[in-house]
Formats: structure tokens, C-alpha cells, sequence
């Protein structure tokens, strides 16, 4: 009795211990930073600002700020996470990549599925497939008969190798079965402007970049990839790929909240209550609508849907990314 009792007063303090953190998460003055593996002002950094503002109130009144560490295709900063202290001060925002990163970076220095605990999924961005504005096609049937009369001669332009652009861009080839000339960009906006130009003839990107210059007819829009159409009033007669029989065409770039790996799950069940709250918020919908973004409400709100969704989005790139041999050192 006397070496049983020795073995679990440890185990009884280490469970107190665990338990009074989950109760004081976040501790008064200690700050909450959600890092995001990309440069400021772009999509996912504003998404990562929405949401931290979003989560102060349920968190208590929380400090939490943003910290952008950018690199090699997002790896950067979510390695920073995965390494960093298993308390849920720092947490990562991530979006596409977490799916597309396992096969598209050389020498990942850590494992998507086992490296990070699963928060939730905050949201869907859904892509345009977009074109030039002299391109003699005024809607998607009429495209595809402009794609098959003109193969070999496509110009596909994207935001970069590993960019939401890039990935779409695979995909709608792929879906297609015909070969275009993939053009790289060192970011969406000077592919957008070759593409307003008609130095490119086509792309393939997220609502948040594209729906300002639909809605200024300064290219044309032919679909989404969503599975439902949008309710966005420049966006709202735009058919889905599926309606246009393109079977199982969906693209999303979502964005998740993630933790490191052995985070205690009072801590998660906190920040998941919290990230919920959020999501509820009027507030914080109206800036994601305002993104063309459609926030979470299904079971990937919750750590074990989320995680689900990661792994089917991971096979599903997996094939995409080997096929056309693209690699980010």
C-alpha cells in the first residue's frame, strides 16, 4: 500500500496541477499569440486579427496578438508552433497549407497529422475561376469550348508556387484534362493586373482577392468552388463548378486554429468554447462576409471534425501536387 500511495500522490499533484491551469487559462497578464505563417495585410492575416479581436471577450478579456512568421510556403510559422511550449499561449493560424504542406515542402521539419492539437476550422474562402476581360466567352459552357479550341496556347496565371491560386489552378487543369502554361507571380496583385491587362488569359483565385474586380467588371467571372453558389451580390449568379458538371470540384481555402501537440484538453476545450463564441459573433461574421468568406457552423468546428476534414484534404492534394512535380525548398 505504501508504494502505491508514493506512485499516485505524483500522478494526484500532476492532474491538480493541470486542472488549476485549465481553470486560470489565460492567467491574468499573460498574453495569447496567434501566429501566422504569412506576411501581414494579406488574407489569412486578417482573418487570424478578426478572429483574435473576436476571441478577447469570451477569452475574458484576453490580450492576444498576431504574429506573422513568413517562409517556405507557411512552414516557417507553423514549425514555430509546433516547437513552441504546450500551454496554449501560442497557437497557429493556418489555412490550405496545413493539407497541401506535407507533400509540397521538401523536408517538412514536422508532421501535419501528430505535431499539432486540432482546434477548429474558422472558415471557407471559395475561388473564382476568373479571365481576362477581352476573352470571347460570356459564360462557363462557353469557356470550355474556348479552352478545348485553344489547347496549347493557355496562359494560367497564379500567385506563386503553393499559392491558393496555384493549387486551383492544377486542380481546374486536371479537371479539364488539358495542359495550360502555368504563369508565376510573386503575389496576386501583379497577377491580377497581367490578367486585367490580357497579358494572361486565366486564373483561378480566392473570393477575398477577386469579387472587387468582378464586381468592377475588370475581369469576367465564369464560377465558383463552392459546393453551394455564393450570396455575395457580385458573386450570387456565378454557378458552382458541380452545377457545371464538373464532379466533385470543390476549393476552399479554409483557415483552422491549431495548438501545439500535447496542449492539455481543458486548455483546448477553453480556446474551442472561446473559438466558437467567435464564430457566433455578428460582428466577426460581417467582416468574413465582407472577405467573401463563409464561416464555420458544421461539425468541423469541433477538434475531431476538424481533424477529419485535414486528412481528407491531404489526400485529396496529395495526387495533385506529385502529378504536376511542384516542390517548395
Amino acid at each position: 500500500m505504501k508504494i502505491l500511495s508514493k506512485t499516485l500522490v505524483p500522478l494526484a499533484l500532476l492532474a491538480t496541477a493541470v486542472g488549476a491551469h485549465a481553470q486560470d487559462f489565460p492567467a491574468s497578464g499573460k498574453t495569447i499569440t496567434i501566429v501566422v505563417p504569412f506576411a501581414a495585410g494579406g488574407p489569412t492575416d486578417r482573418v487570424a486579427r478578426d478572429l483574435a479581436e473576436a476571441m478577447r471577450k469570451p477569452m475574458g478579456g484576453a490580450t492576444i496578438v498576431v504574429d506573422n512568421a513568413a517562409g517556405a510556403g507557411g512552414s516557417i510559422g507553423a514549425n514555430k508552433v509546433a516547437k513552441a511550449q504546450a500551454d496554449g499561449y501560442t497557437l497557429l493560424l493556418h489555412h490550405i497549407g496545413m493539407a497541401t504542406m506535407p507533400t509540397l515542402v521538401r523536408n517538412i521539419p514536422f508532421k501535419v497529422e501528430t505535431d499539432f492539437e486540432y482546434v477548429g476550422l474558422v472558415n471557407d474562402v471559395p475561388m473564382t475561376v476568373i479571365s481576362k476581360p477581352t476573352l470571347p466567352a460570356g459564360n462557363y459552357r462557353e469557356l470550355v469550348a474556348w479552352i478545348n479550341q485553344n489547347k496549347g496556347k493557355i496562359n494560367l496565371g497564379n500567385a506563386g508556387v503553393g499559392s491558393a491560386s496555384h493549387l486551383c489552378g492544377m486542380l481546374f487543369q486536371q479537371a479539364m484534362s488539358v495542359d495550360m502554361t502555368a504563369v508565376p507571380y510573386k503575389g496576386t496583385g501583379p497577377a491580377m493586373t497581367d490578367l486585367i491587362g490580357g497579358q494572361i488569359d486565366l486564373m483561378c483565385d480566392q473570393t477575398t482577392n477577386t469579387t472587387g474586380q468582378i464586381e468592377a467588371k475588370k475581369v469576367k467571372a465564369f464560377a465558383v468552388t463552392s459546393t453551394k453558389r455564393l450570396t455575395t451580390p457580385a458573386l450570387k449568379d456565378l454557378p458552382t463548378m458541380q452545377e457545371m458538371g464538373v464532379k466533385d470540384f470543390s476549393v476552399s481555402i479554409f483557415h483552422g486554429l491549431y495548438a501545439p501537440k500535447g496542449t492539455p484538453a481543458p486548455v483546448l476545450k477553453r480556446l474551442n468554447d472561446a473559438m466558437q463564441a467567435a464564430l457566433k459573433d455578428p460582428d466577426f461574421i460581417k467582416k468574413q462576409e465582407g472577405l467573401g468568406a463563409v464561416v464555420v457552423t458544421d461539425n468541423r468546428m469541433q477538434p475531431a471534425g476538424h481533424k477529419a476534414f485535414v486528412a481528407a484534404e491531404i489526400a485529396k492534394w496529395s495526387p495533385v501536387i506529385k502529378a504536376a512535380g511542384v516542390y517548395v525548398d
